[in-house]
């Protein structure tokens, strides 16, 4: 075992991003290298540190499948106690070590049949799609049951609905209660209502206890973690023809009712955030998060009795969102504020807790240039599960025993070379009318100011409504393609979020017009910075990135020499018409979904473009890239690749890496403009 020296050190007062450099020239990390199932993931530990499991590659699987693996952690050098390989068809995805010795593990299989009208592709006649199930087990592994699911047989429920709720899911863990030794909270989807309830569930017994009945406007907001009592509900009501008033609901400690709090009630259109992250013990003052009184998300106490807000934010950042509170879940610092994270380049965890901020400082210091995490601990912080990671190196998980003792468990993926990767910096540019954009550059390995120019790819990320963060990239994307020469920039385009209200609003009906400058001129700062050359530069996106990659196919004059649209949308006009059936799904992004449509300007397609999706995607379908494919490929040296049994998100099969990857990569080389990239 690896001894770790602790020491302390101040905690600085601005984020800072080490890059990490090499000489080296860069060699092409082969497909296989990211096709492969991660070595270890998902790996979480019991709170009384006894247990943890993880999914792992299964033995004799040659990393094409994964296991459900379970330690004793008295034994822990001793390796799994059970190891439980996926079956043919179900495979587990993810894991959690939840209390009373039970172990929470999601599984997915492919499905292929009649939607029933439920679930994401129903609209779209998708008959191709996966089913995703939750199963509880226990240290053995011996036994898996379906987790919290209402067995009971339900009169006047027909088979199509009970299909569609198998489809979409019927019961789901929601908060682990962490002092009960038994209880967790959950909830059902009722069969007949097809509304949410939320129960007390003993995982020991498997009986219930019915917390909050859903409805088709009200929801549960705060549960009490001593106790699971509901102490606030959230309630969307009608205001006007075509808005809606979000209230949160706070329960009067006088006469057990729900009284609305004006001050936190605002209009769904004007899509603040108001979040209760948690309860103060001791004042019984609620934590908020909100961005009313800032353009950054902050964190609030607000007092229900005098329903005020405290005078200033209990923590705030001037560039970056608060994510959320970190709060105590141990018996001797339950509920208690231990420090709160910050959505900067990274989610930073900064701690004010004296304990906590000792330790995470040590682990800090004992790996230089990488991002530590702590995932898990028990009472005394004599067992402490944590993980390492930065742009150059995957995901690594330890453990910290006896506060000396270090134990590492394995990377996810420990035959990458980081010596291949590259360098990554947190960029700013400015786009055409003023607006400062963040990104994130890659770089390959041993590149610096002043040598030749690159090939460089534009990668939008997909959402529109997410961001990007610094650090490894678990698509396997950036590194594939550093490591192949290429300079890659991900712009964080307006409508982003996690960079403050104002930047997300200003892409509210943007879609391939100002949001789309934003790409370009990311293209145009590669050029300023003598990274890239002019005829040397494509755009490759995924999702809504896809969008943006079909956008760039018939915007001119085009920055780019080829662009490549993965699980893209390019048709706007069928898109609203599934988003059209949810009238809260309309006001909250629905209206936004506005601007140039690509399929209503593939005439004026101007590069080469490939286009490739799963066929069981059935978020983005097929529909979308086939169509605008068959659109512009008269005009356009075209492609398009239908990759079998690919779904919309992660994880995804080797065989669909192996697909992909090379697909794009012989594209940029072969048919990106007139000689390749």
């Amino acid at each position: 075992m690896k001894q770790l020296k602790c020491a302390k050190f101040a905690l600085a007062a601005s984020i800072v991003l080490a890059a990490t450099t090499t000489q080296a020239a860069p060699t092409p990390l082969p497909t296989e290298s990211f096709a492969k199932i991660p070595a270890i993931q998902s790996v979480t530990m019991s709170a009384d540190g006894k247990r943890l499991v993880a999914i792992i590659a299964a033995p004799g699987s040659n990393n094409g499948d994964t296991a459900l693996a379970n330690w004793d952690m008295d034994k822990l050098g001793s390796g799994p106690t059970s190891i439980t390989p996926s079956g043919d068809r179900m495979k587990f995805i993810a894991a959690s070590a939840l209390k009373a010795g039970k172990t929470l593990v999601i599984g997915r299989q492919e499905f292929t049949g009649q939607l029933s009208g439920c679930g994401e592709g129903n609209s779209t006649g998708a008959t191709k799609t996966f089913l995703t199930k939750a199963y509880l087990t226990d240290p053995s592994q011996t036994k898996f049951d379906e987790a919290f699911a209402d067995n009971t047989r339900k009169l006047g429920v027909s088979e199509q609905t009970q299909r569609c709720l198998e489809l979409a899911g019927s019961a789901s863990l929601v908060h682990s209660l962490p002092l009960d030794p038994d209880k967790v909270i959950i909830s059902q989807m009722n069969e007949l209502t097809l509304s949410a309830n939320y129960y007390l569930f003993n995982l020991v017994t498997g009986k219930t206890e019915l917390l909050f009945r859903g409805g088709t406007r009200s929801a549960p907001g705060l549960f009490h973690p001593r106790n699971g009592e509901l102490l606030t509900r959230s309630q969307i009501e009608p205001l006007g023809s075509n808005d809606y008033e979000q209230q949160i609901l706070i329960k009067n400690k006088g006469n057990g009712q729900f009284d609305k709090h004006d001050a936190l009630t605002t209009k769904l259109s004007d899509r603040y955030t108001m979040e209760v992250a948690g309860i103060d013990d001791a004042t019984g003052k609620l934590y908020i998060l909100t961005d009313k009184f800032s353009d950054q998300v902050q964190a609030w106490q607000y007092d229900p009795a005098t329903k005020a807000f405290d005078k200033e934010p209990l923590a705030a950042h001037p560039e970056y969102p608060i994510g959320n509170l970190i709060l105590g879940t141990r018996p001797s610092n339950f509920n208690q504020v231990l420090g709160f994270y910050v959505d900067g380049p990274r989610r930073e965890a900064i701690y004010v807790d004296p304990q906590m901020k000792a330790l995470s400082d040590s682990l800090k210091q004992a790996y230089p240039g990488q991002y530590v995490s702590i995932t898990g601990y028990n009472d005394d912080l004599s067992r402490v599960l944590y993980t390492t990671s930065s742009a150059s190196k995957p995901t690594s998980y330890f453990v910290l025993t006896d506060k000396k003792n270090v134990t590492q468990l394995g990377s996810e993926r420990p035959w990458i070379d980081s010596n291949q990767i590259g360098e990554q910096r947190w960029i700013t540019y400015t786009a055409r009318d003023g607006r400062k954009i963040p990104a994130i550059l890659d770089l390959p390995a041993g590149w610096k100011e002043g040598d030749a120019t690159l090939p460089a790819l534009v990668h939008p990320h997909g959402g529109p409504w997410a961001r990007d963060y610094t650090g490894w990239d678990v698509s396997g994307w950036v590194p594939y393609f550093t490591s192949r020469g290429y300079a890659v920039v991900r712009p964080q385009y307006r409508g982003s979020t996690g960079f403050g209200r104002d930047h997300w609003i200003a892409g509210d009906k943007q879609w391939g017009l100002t949001m789309q400058d934003d790409n370009d001129d990311a293209a145009a700062w590669l050029v300023s910075q003598g990274i890239a050359a002019k005829d040397r530069i494509a755009i490759f996106g995924y999702s809504y990135g896809g969008f943006a990659a079909a956008a760039a196919t018939v915007r001119s004059p085009s920055p780019f020499q080829c662009a490549i649209a993965g699980a893209p949308v390019t048709d706007l006009a069928r898109l609203g018409v599934s988003w059209s059936e949810n009238r809260l799904q309309r006001i909250l992004q629905g209206q936004t979904v506005k601007g140039m449509d690509p399929m209503q300007h593939t005439a004026n397609a101007n590069i080469p473009v490939l286009l490739y999706v799963g066929d069981r995607d059935v978020r983005t379908p097929a529909f979308h890239a086939r169509g605008f494919y068959n659109a512009v490929q008269g005009k356009v040296a075209a492609k398009f690749e239908l990759i079998p049994d690919m779904p919309h998100s992660m994880p995804w099969y080797p065989r669909h890496y192996q697909a992909t990857l090379p697909l794009m990569e012989s594209f940029l080389r072969s048919d990106c403009g007139p000689n390749g990239l």
